[in-house]
């Protein structure tokens, strides 16, 4: 007999809460989270969605509950989450995480089944990080298998590719760099790859134009230095800039 599985059950009042705690942290750590121009999420009524992104960094749960609040507020957003790590962190579950055993096709089957009861609903969002483990964004890019397989058995679903990078620029705090690419059903892999690269170019050009903002966080150096950048503005009549990019 087939082994019925639910979706986890989120708290609303624990995911505004951490929600405003993750947006926080993010702004103190971060110069910046921009948005390539162009390459916004689809947002799609009534299609369940699956975003699937490249995974560099400790950041990246954060990153994707900041945009699961901007662009899919209306959705109820899940992801999986390692076994062991979610037993530790257990108030996770209560955010829509699952918990998933890695590297075994025991975790392989708990995926598939936990995320097609998510997908089964209309207005879900499904965050998966296909790699399975940390890989720097110069790495080939290589997926561990479930995600071809959901593809397979869910061709109702949209897969939408999500590239992130973390990369310092001008400033003293790094900047999150992030593109959405085109909704698919197939090529998944070589889809993110397209994305990776396009958010590489952009990311090297360095052009103010070409990014959304989404969250601003501190600009300059430290406070005293900063201090006797503001007297020397204020003496001389200039207009204090705190970023060091316009310096």
């Amino acid at each position: 007999m087939k082994e019925s599985v639910q979706p986890p059950k989120i708290s609303q009042f624990l995911l505004r809460f951490f929600h405003r705690y993750s947006t926080a942290y993010l702004r103190r750590h971060f110069h910046s989270v921009r948005l390539l121009r162009g390459n916004s999420p689809p947002n799609e009524s009534g299609t369940p969605l699956v975003i699937y992104l490249n995974h560099s960094s400790w950041w990246d749960p954060l990153v994707c509950l900041l945009l699961a609040g901007k662009f899919f507020g209306q959705r109820q957003s899940y992801g999986p989450m390692e076994e062991r790590a979610l037993g530790r962190y257990g108030f996770f579950k209560r955010l829509g995480f699952f918990p998933v055993e890695s590297g075994t096709p025991r975790g392989a089957a708990q995926f598939l089944r936990t995320s097609e009861a998510i997908l089964a609903r209309p207005e879900t969002a499904l965050f998966v990080t296909p790699q399975g483990r940390f890989a720097d964004v110069r790495s080939p890019l290589l997926f561990s298998g479930g995600l071809e397989h959901l593809a397979e058995r869910a061709p109702q679903i949209l897969f939408v590719p999500l590239a992130l990078e973390y990369t310092f620029w001008e400033e003293r705090k790094p900047e999150v760099l992030l593109a959405f690419g085109k909704p698919r059903r197939s090529d998944l892999l070589a889809r993110l790859a397209e994305t990776q690269a396009q958010l590489s170019a952009a990311a090297q050009r360095r052009l103010p134009n070409e990014w959304q903002i989404l969250l601003q966080g501190k600009s300059g150096v430290n406070w005293p230095y900063d201090l006797w950048r503001w007297s020397r503005a204020r003496w001389r009549g200039e207009r204090f800039e705190r970023e060091h990019s316009r310096l």
